[in-house]
């Protein structure tokens, strides 16, 4: 019952309520960004929602046309600033607050039997794996090649995490998970 009917509701009202509290700040950072980018502040992308279907997320662009960052961009990044334009696509009903993270096409949408279950959940904005590897962009940066890492070890660490997630769903872990995403910048 959690997950169809409540769930939803929550996911609705927190996302709404984000949105009105945050608005100033959302206000402002696009506008800034709208200056760096001479242009739309928000990039979207095609990624892979609940049954295997895409969807268009929306984040701060946080990337130049030259492909460079600056300290204020890669701020955005480290503190997630740039994630909260997806509070819409939760308005939207097209991801949760807690969730397996959407990906690109070529990944959840490629899931084998044991994995499906993931695919009956919306992506969220955080989840289990989104905290375990909340450094992923550093440890990508590592690695001689970023790609292979991913596909190899952590791709198939979300999914443990995200199965073990979809199996023991609870209102009780969405409250955790979202209060240990909070304390993720102080860390």
């Amino acid at each position: 019952m959690y997950i169809h009917f409540f769930k939803p509701i929550f996911d609705f009202l927190v996302a709404l309520i984000a949105l009105i509290l945050l608005f100033p700040i959302l206000l402002l950072v696009a506008f800034i960004l709208s200056f760096i980018h001479q242009g739309n502040p928000v990039f979207t992308q095609t990624r892979i929602g609940q049954n295997a279907q895409p969807f268009t997320i929306y984040k701060f662009k946080t990337i130049t046309e030259e492909g460079k960052t600056t300290t204020f961009l890669q701020n955005l990044r480290n503190y997630k600033i740039d994630e909260l334009p997806q509070l819409l696509n939760v308005l939207k009903f097209e991801m949760s607050l807690v969730g397996p993270r959407p990906d690109i096409p070529g990944y959840y949408d490629q899931l084998q039997h044991k994995y499906k279950p993931i695919l009956d959940l919306k992506p969220g904005l955080t989840g289990h794996a989104s905290i375990a590897f909340a450094n992923e962009e550093a440890l990508l940066k590592e690695q001689v090649n970023p790609l292979v890492y991913n596909d190899e070890v952590i791709f198939p660490e979300k999914l443990k995490l995200n199965l073990a997630y979809r199996n023991k769903i609870s209102f009780y872990i969405d409250l955790q998970i979202i209060f240990k995403t909070l304390l993720l910048p102080f860390q």
